[in-house]
């Protein structure tokens, strides 16, 4: 009977002038070896990355534990830790994922194994580099792209090696539609090329060094446009991905929406990009372009929460497998923390609640709601899922699993309630007035002081989160070795144009056929809201207004701004005073526009554990600078500041800053033809000027030190237009 039947269909497909025969099948194997290595280098950064923060942590509970060491200051050990984080932590679960699922989605091996060896260990030198150079203040400022431009270039050019091992395996693909998972790999790449590429253009001033071809105004806009896209483009659309992927295999159920998935998909790559200004509201950016990124970063959580409902849905009929299988339990979590994650972001969009959160501790809880949760229990359900697999045994201990799922949520508890408690008490603190109408804390350090429980309580709770993550490793090393790697795993299926296609479909399915169709109006849709926010602003130079009184650095000042910058100074130390009475009152007058246009970079800053500087200038004599730097409590007696011996001791390198000044002018920084002639002289003649300060204090210090540069800086900042009448001043 079924030899009959199959004769009968075989017939009815001749009749209607369709395939006569089964097509033929291809042989094929999937490599699992770059999986496996993508997957450890993800375990082990991860640990790293997650080390650096537990002691960056501990430095803001206690300056102790800086070291008095430069590499280890909490400035530079920041930075080091974000990266490892979302580059090296983060960067290969992503690839991990993609190199898993993509090879089966697309039923083809991956196009290359040579770019894949390129882009495994080219990303690890990458990673290396950027803590060698972060470490020895080799550095931007530029949050989450801190990196000098020989690290940019070769991450712009393992990030190509990336996608055109991607994108071709795509195309040599034998299933016709592009699954939902793929749509966000492809967004994950056009949109993280394009913002790096932008982001980062600067010019070299020696192999180390160089400057922003953005300043002030142009480059807060252009560098939050990033930023912000990086969480978007880096930290979630791929994570989307590895969703739609293994949620469905590790609940062996298929998607709850298919069309959910695709409302999602388009409205989230579209409105994201829109939404970077709501990092600066309040500031000197154009109230318009504050405007648009508050109202469509409130537009995102419809498509936020779409993706957020069709994850948690897709395990309807399953909530009996979550209780007892610890790979699901943290992609429930991980999903719920990118849903409250990303309700909270629209929310701290709105003005008023971001006049309160801005600067303050609360950001950081918020972030690491999603990092923590999101991104990192994301990763390790996909990483017990996908070991065992690798080496065809099953997970070692089960038990061990669930614990490290409880001491982990236990460690986000711990780290994120209370740094939202420390950043509401920040906020009131700030903003609180006597009944005489005076600020109740005038002194910052008192609003610091008060906060340290909480950051003990934070740093606890990473070291749990840390302990659940080595409980992960010691689980996953005892399932390696209790099994055998499967290097290669054997699939067939027809070649694509072999196999069957009857038309017709979902109104959709016409650009999921087409991946370059996919790749183009994806590029379209993140490019619309990047170009009208972008180019008014960052590309129009006259949109920015100038105030007559405000000058270019003087050689020595422009020398102690890069020693602020290779210190990394402000990750505390905010340069933007807001339009509050609060901040007015403690600090001096609001920020203008024009006070930045000679700032490459911009260092407005993100948060504030020490006071804003912009008004700094002229407020404290050039002792009071020196002693702060060599030892802060002497000054600011129960201060978490670190103290910076080093730049008492250290002559200031000089060597290139003839350099800078032909670099800053070919920017557009008035500087004379010829001042590099007697360019030294004139910074000597400064520096004096500063040791005879100090000296009348009884301050015996070289002019040639780094610490007299610092100075002649921070006796700058903010001092242009103190003396402009009233009436000249340019107005929000």
């Amino acid at each position: 009977m079924k030899d009959n039947k199959m004769t009968t269909e075989q017939n009815l497909q001749q009749q209607a002038g369709r395939v006569s025969k089964p097509p033929k099948l291809e042989h094929f194997e999937y490599d699992n070896v770059i999986v496996r290595d993508f997957a450890f280098a993800t375990a082990f950064w991860g640990i790293v990355g997650m080390l650096v923060g537990l002691l960056a942590a501990l430095e803001l509970a206690h300056p102790m534990f800086n070291m008095n060491t430069a590499e280890l200051t909490f400035g530079r050990v920041r930075p080091i830790h974000t990266n490892a984080i979302i580059f090296a932590f983060v960067g290969n679960a992503i690839f991990t994922g993609v190199y898993y699922s993509l090879q089966r989605l697309c039923r083809t091996p991956m196009y290359s194994k040579i770019l894949g060896r390129v882009h495994f260990w080219g990303w690890q030198l990458i990673i290396v580099g950027a803590a060698v150079t972060l470490a020895l203040g080799y550095n931007t400022t530029k949050e989450y792209a801190e990196l000098e431009w020989p690290l940019d270039i070769a991450i712009a050019l393992i990030w190509v090696v990336f996608g055109v091992n991607m994108f071709m395996t795509i195309m040599r693909r034998r299933e016709r539609h592009l699954y939902v998972a793929i749509w966000f790999y492809i967004a994950t790449f056009v949109t993280v090329a394009v913002l790096h590429i932008v982001n980062s253009l600067a010019v070299p001033v020696d192999f180390w060094k160089s400057y922003s071809m953005f300043a002030g105004v142009q480059d807060a806009l252009v560098q939050w446009w990033y930023g912000h896209n990086a969480v978007a483009f880096f930290l979630t659309t791929p994570f989307l991905g590895l969703m739609y992927y293994f949620i469905p295999k590790a609940a062996n159920r298929p998607v709850y929406s298919y069309r959910l998935s695709i409302i999602h998909y388009w409205a989230l790559i579209f409105i994201y990009i829109w939404a970077g200004p709501h990092h600066l509201l309040y500031t000197a950016l154009p109230d318009w372009a504050q405007a648009l990124g508050t109202v469509f970063s409130v537009m995102l959580i419809a498509p936020s929460w779409g993706g957020m409902l069709n994850g948690l849905l897709t395990l309807r009929g399953a909530w009996d497998k979550v209780r007892t299988d610890p790979v699901l339990k943290f992609f429930v979590v991980a999903v719920t923390a990118y849903g409250m994650a990303t309700f909270e972001g629209p929310m701290l969009s709105f003005k008023n609640v971001n006049a309160m959160s801005h600067y303050t501790d609360w950001t950081i809880a918020h972030v690491h709601v999603g990092g923590l949760g999101w991104n990192g229990f994301l990763t390790f359900g996909m990483l017990y899922w996908l070991i065992p697999r690798l080496y065809n045994t099953k997970l070692y201990s089960l038990s061990l699993a669930n614990a490290h799922f409880w001491i982990g949520t236990l460690g986000i508890l711990f780290y994120a309630i209370p740094l939202y408690w420390a950043g509401w008490t920040q906020s009131l603190m700030w903003k609180e007035f006597t009944d005489g109408g005076f600020l109740k804390y005038k002194n910052f350090l008192e609003t610091v002081t008060q906060i340290i429980p909480m950051y003990i309580m934070r740093a606890f709770g990473g070291a749990l989160y840390l302990s659940g993550a080595l409980i992960m490793v010691y689980n996953l090393f005892k399932t390696v070795k209790q099994g055998e790697l499967v290097r290669t795993e054997s699939a067939s299926a027809p070649a694509l144009k072999d196999q069957e296609f009857h038309g017709g479909g979902h109104w959709h399915t016409w650009i999921e056929r087409r991946p370059v169709q996919m790749l183009f109006w994806t590029t379209i849709a993140i490019l619309i809201g990047g170009a009208i926010e972008f180019i008014p602003t960052a590309l129009v130079k006259s949109n920015v207004p100038t105030i007559a009184s405000v000058m270019p650095y003087t050689p020595l000042e422009l020398q102690g701004r890069d020693l602020y910058m290779r210190e990394n100074c402000v990750v505390c130390h905010s340069q933007m005073i807001r339009p509050f009475r609060s901040e007015t009152e403690r600090y001096g007058e609001y920020s203008k526009a024009g006070e930045f246009v000679y700032d490459r970079p911009f260092m407005w800053g993100s948060k504030r554990t020490g006071p804003d500087v912009h008004r700094i200038g002229g407020k404290y004599p050039d002792s009071w600078h020196y002693e702060h730097m060599l030892e802060p409590t002497s000054i600011s007696p129960g201060s978490i500041m670190p103290a910076y011996p080093w730049l008492i001791s250290n002559q200031l390198n000089n060597s290139s800053i003839e350099k800078k000044i032909e670099v800053l002018r070919g920017l557009g920084v008035p500087y004379e033809e010829g001042i590099e002639a007697n360019v030294h002289e004139m910074m000597k003649a400064q520096a004096d000027e500063i040791t005879e300060r100090l000296a009348k204090d009884g301050i015996e210090v070289k002019s040639d030190r780094e610490i007299i540069a610092l100075i002649a800086y921070l006796q700058r900042l903010g001092t242009d237009i103190k003396g402009t009448p009233e009436s000249q001043r340019p107005r929000k």
